[in-house]
């Protein structure tokens, strides 16, 4: 007889290997070969690729560069952008060199591939219609750049633990295909899926919540099954790790299986405290585990009510949004999880909680950073109808693709708690034709089908005259406004939903660190140096200045909130000057291209972040040519007065007030200060006028050294992680140099590489990957890149005529 220690740890064992054989997912990460242009017999297995360059999976061809303004050069008239006559177009996308054919090519093994077993090629991202062939032959194809795919490649492996697959994937992408930088090539995951043929479904797995109480949860699970006489146990598992609830079905055959599990005393998930259960499902044959799915979710309520706004978990809420384009800037397209985390802490930092993925479908990297750090998100499927805003855009497939890249984006996203509201489109010229409502409705209906949480489905529409006429607007589940904030209230009485959402708003342009005299509120303003003030009084001619809009969320209840456009600035659409060049990137953004906040990071800061106190500055106090003119000084905080002093003599004190401007509401303004050298000095007041805290700026002296801050100093050896390093020149004091534009250079040694840098200028075409690189306004990021190899690196940024600075990186494993 086996003792019973013995036994029990022989269960265990066996247990273990069951799990370990049931379901597993390769990366297809290292080891792709690519070459940009046509390649004939690419696709064939004893092709030549040898000469190819050797990269890694994500990938984007087009980041390397170099930019120029021939590409995708365009003389077109943008309806969106309310021109008239066609101009010449330079750096629309980006001026990189994404237009063309790419192929990739990868030798692969799947040991764990046998008799009996499944195996699911899923492509998260290919950018643009590709072409998939697996040992020679084709076996599939999608023409959506962002849309999630995937294809049952069982039948069309080598045999064999030890058989060599080929697999080759052929890009397209066409010129005039896109309104902004799209990126080029697999910028997403390739993996595959290995498991038993009875299993459950690809994307099979649905989870909701529809009754919520502080007592207990019902968790509604369908679970798709493909397999005879199987027995599905469902379990779920607390963030601490402990089995809460459990239920075990008979699942019948072929067919979806339906559980409704009572989860006790069930902590709810928010932007404030994103809780996450994962609930697993266990698929059995007798006592034979056949499969096994973890899955991710949340547990929480979502409400839209009429004149009265969006309530999350029974709690009235305004959207604090940003739009955000799927480019990382100096990394292009190709998607890093380092990067996204980086992004949306600084996201949080400035108490935003929403995100709208514009005009895209997200990546799953940024949906599950969603969930973990509590974001709320608006996941947008559409940029064209069947009607052109480009030559080669989606427009092309509408007809017979986007209810299926519909199904695609829900079924693979559907179970994130994040997601609390879809969009079908943004801006569609469809929305003024006669079969724009037939076309909203068709789409909307799509998403309700496929939706079993049937979250809302909203359209950002910017003809908003027309589609107060037409029924378009009527027929939204949330009307989407973009811009045309004086139109608020006559939409808002117009459609019957009750509520309106800024779907896009502000488009205020600025570069960081850069300040124009006279301060003016301008639209529409050029100026020689391609640049735009950060005093942030300049906008779009289709826009507005923030504060007509803070307005309408703090004024009108049936505002449910704002995505601003956009978060942080992104390659191509380089407005107001996308007819000059070198101009390849935006200005609108609240941070810039390398992630640097901009002064309007911290006036949106004061208005969102609730829990900590802001109090910035601007401009920068290094003046030379203005001594004895008048340089406004404003301070964006989250207090409702403040007492300025230059050089410790007081110029007043300013209170936040409604009776004068919109801008006087939300800022603090001291408009007639004359220049002078030296220290400014604000201190914040409370409501009783009493110091509440205090914050300084310098004019500073001739750059004396480079201070070097890592967002994180360790990482992890695993070939992506990323460290971003800020480097800023100061002077001797250590105040910072605003002034100074030095060109760097930047090496890495040890166990780390050097990745790339950005300085957030959008006229500059320096390269990012290459280790050298010009200061903007005092400052740029370094990114150093984790190997596979466990130590330390030290990077060292150097300068004509400045010491060396260095900072240590450690990768662990």
């Amino acid at each position: 007889m086996i003792p019973k220690p013995v036994f029990l740890l022989l269960l265990s064992l066996s247990l273990l290997s069951q799990l370990s054989a049931v379901r597993h997912v390769e990366i297809l990460r290292d080891g792709w070969r690519f070459q940009k242009g046509p390649a004939l017999g690419a696709e064939q297995p004893g092709f030549d690729d040898s000469n190819w360059e050797v990269v890694s999976v994500p990938h984007d061809w087009a980041i390397y560069g170099p930019f120029d303004k021939e590409i995708d050069k365009q003389v077109v008239a943008i309806r969106q952008n309310m021109e008239r006559v066609p101009r010449e177009k330079t750096g629309r996308t980006g001026a990189l060199p994404h237009v063309g054919e790419g192929w990739y090519r990868k030798e692969f093994t799947l040991p764990e591939f046998s008799k009996g077993k499944r195996a699911i090629l899923q492509f998260e991202g290919a950018m643009s219609e590709p072409e998939v062939f697996l040992n020679g032959k084709q076996i599939g194809k999608w023409n959506y750049g962002y849309g999630y795919f995937y294809l049952d490649i069982t039948y069309n492996l080598e045999k064999g633990k030890d058989a060599i697959n080929t697999l080759a994937v052929h890009l397209d992408n066409k010129g005039f295909a896109s309104r902004w930088y799209p990126g080029a090539g697999l910028y997403r995951k390739v993996t595959i899926t290995i498991k038993d043929e009875a299993s459950i479904d690809h994307w099979g797995v649905g989870i909701t919540t529809p009754e919520v109480t502080d007592e207990a949860a019902t968790v509604n699970i369908t679970t798709e099954i493909t397999g005879r006489n199987l027995t599905l146990e469902t379990q779920i598992i607390d963030a601490a790790g402990q089995i809460v609830a459990t239920q075990t079905t008979e699942a019948p055959d072929y067919s979806t299986t339906e559980q409704n599990i009572t989860l006790p005393h069930p902590s709810l998930w928010s932007p404030e405290s994103p809780y996450l259960y994962t609930a697993v499902s266990i698929l059995r044959e007798g006592d034979e585990i056949k499969d096994r799915l973890e899955t991710r979710f949340g547990v929480r309520t979502i409400e839209y009510i009429p004149e009265k706004g969006f309530f999350l978990n029974g709690q009235n809420r305004k959207f604090k949004g940003v739009c955000l384009h799927h480019d990382l800037g100096p990394l292009g397209a190709a998607v890093n999880i380092a990067a996204l985390r980086r992004q949306m802490r600084i996201l949080k930092d400035m108490g935003c909680d929403s995100i709208r993925s514009a005009h895209n479908m997200p990546s799953l990297e940024q949906l599950d950073l969603a969930d973990e750090m509590g974001f709320l998100f608006l996941a947008e499927s559409f940029d064209e109808w069947k009607r052109p805003k480009v030559e080669n855009g989606y427009n092309r497939f509408f007809q017979q693709d986007a209810e299926q890249d519909i199904v695609n984006l829900v079924r693979a996203t559907r179970n994130h708690p994040s997601i609390v509201m879809w969009s079908s489109g943004n801006e569609v010229p469809d929305q003024s034709s006669s079969d724009g409502p037939k076309l909203a409705k068709y789409l909307q209906d799509i998403f309700h089908r496929e939706d079993p949480q049937n979250r809302p489905v909203t359209v950002g529409m910017d003809d908003v005259r027309n589609v107060m006429k037409n029924g378009f607007g009527a027929i939204i589940d949330v009307p989407g406004l973009n811009y045309r904030v004086h139109l608020y209230e006559e939409a808002y009485a117009t459609f019957p939903q009750k509520i309106l959402l800024g779907s896009e708003t502000a488009s205020t342009v600025s570069s960081r660190g850069v300040y124009k005299f006279p301060v003016e509120r301008h639209r529409k303003k050029e100026y020689p140096d391609l640049q735009s003030s950060s005093y942030d009084f300049e906008y779009t001619p289709w826009s507005n200045l923030p504060e007509k809009d803070f307005i309408m969320q703090d004024d009108k209840p049936w505002v449910i909130g704002e995505f601003v456009w956009t978060g942080f600035d992104y390659l191509g659409e380089p407005t107001p000057y996308d007819h000059y060049w070198p101009s390849r990137s935006s200005y609108f953004g609240i941070c810039d291209l390398a992630g640097l906040p901009k002064d309007r990071y911290y006036l949106y800061r004061s208005r969102w972040n609730t829990e900590d106190d802001t109090l910035h500055i601007l401009p920068h106090w290094n003046w030379p040519d203005r001594v004895g003119k008048v340089t406004p000084v404003f301070v964006y905080t989250n207090y409702n007065q403040a007492e300025l002093f230059l050089n410790g003599r007081s110029l007043g004190i300013q209170r936040k007030t409604k009776d004068k401007t919109p801008q006087h509401r939300y800022r603090l303004m001291w408009e007639d200060v004359i220049y002078e050298p030296g220290t400014l000095e604000v201190v914040a007041l409370d409501d009783a006028g009493n110091e509440a805290g205090r914050a300084q700026m310098h004019t500073a002296g001739p750059p004396a050294r480079l201070m070097l801050e890592a967002d994180r100093t360790t990482i992890h050896a695993d070939g992506e992680d990323i460290a971003f390093i800020t480097v800023s020149a100061v002077d001797a004091s250590g105040n910072p140099a605003p002034l100074a534009d030095n060109q760097l250079r930047f090496t890495v040694e040890g166990a780390a590489r050097y990745r790339a840098a950005c300085n957030g200028d959008a006229t500059s075409l320096e390269m990012f990957h290459e280790p050298t690189m010009k200061l903007f306004s005092g400052k740029l990021v370094v990114l150093v890149q984790a190997t596979k190899e466990a130590g330390s690196s030290t990077l060292t940024v150097s300068a004509d005529g400045l010491p060396d600075s260095t900072i240590d990186i450690q990768s662990i494993l």
